[in-house]
């Protein structure tokens, strides 16, 4: 019952980014990878979830033992896998309220009372310090950076993945912001959900306790470790590591 990549290679416009990558996410885990631009990261998050521009060369992916290396975006989302992306599409003429009750219906199967489902969307919002009026406002169109970045949690929130990889959802974040995003993070995470949380700097670390932290550079992950890794790129660089 976990999230592995084994020896995962990935190529961009026939380019090779990711050089064999392996990662074992186990429920109950917050597994965060850190690294400079250019790193691979982003390339990792979206190649996982299935982003038809980054092709996958080798390796594989299992979701809970089952082989989803090359499956549809739709059937991981609905196997439990999900996605913070960097930058966020605005989509015009859907709101939030109704692109998440839609959302949560096709993953579950189920047929949503609006009125129920809305009341409690307002009540995750409130957990997010979000204003009720932003239900009804089209998805990202017109939001703020920090706005964006509460948008993804509440997503989280309310599609309740089994595993999560959240590309740089601290991206942009003043301090205050920064404090209710991870907050929302640790209300999603459990013993029974894993994360993989991808972040340039280590002070989103300080709100989330990761199992196990590491540094990918050049397309491969030259260094795991505890927080005390974390701490050391923030102090020294990631040059000194």
């Amino acid at each position: 019952m976990s999230l592995v990549i084994t020896n995962l290679h990935i190529s961009v416009a026939d380019k090779p980014i990711v050089r064999g990558v392996t990662l074992e996410i186990k429920p109950g885990e917050v597994h965060a990878l850190m690294g400079p631009n250019g790193s691979g990261k982003s390339t990792l998050a979206n190649a996982i979830m299935g982003h038809p521009k980054y092709q996958i060369t080798a390796g594989k992916i299992t979701l809970n033992g089952e082989d989803i290396t090359h499956a549809k975006v739709s059937d991981k989302a609905k196997k439990g896998l999900f996605l913070s992306m960097q930058n966020l599409p605005e989509i015009a003429g859907v709101t939030i309220a109704n692109f998440l009750r839609v959302a949560v219906s096709a993953l579950t199967g189920e047929k949503l009372n609006p009125i129920k489902f809305h009341r409690a969307l307002i009540a995750k919002m409130k957990e997010l310090n979000i204003a009720e009026s932003f239900a009804s406002r089209y998805l990202n169109v017109g939001f703020s950076g920090g706005e964006k970045k509460r948008m993804e949690i509440l997503q989280l929130l309310a599609l309740q993945p089994r595993y999560a990889v959240l590309d740089e959802t601290d991206s942009g974040l003043d301090v205050d912001a920064l404090k209710v995003v991870a907050d929302g993070i640790n209300r999603f995470h459990n013993a029974e959900r894993g994360i993989l949380l991808i972040t340039h700097y280590q002070r989103i670390l300080e709100y989330i306790a990761p199992t196990r932290v590491h540094i990918m550079r050049g397309g491969r992950i030259t260094e795991s470790g505890g927080l005390e890794l974390a701490r050391s790129i923030e102090t020294k660089g990631y040059n000194a590591v």
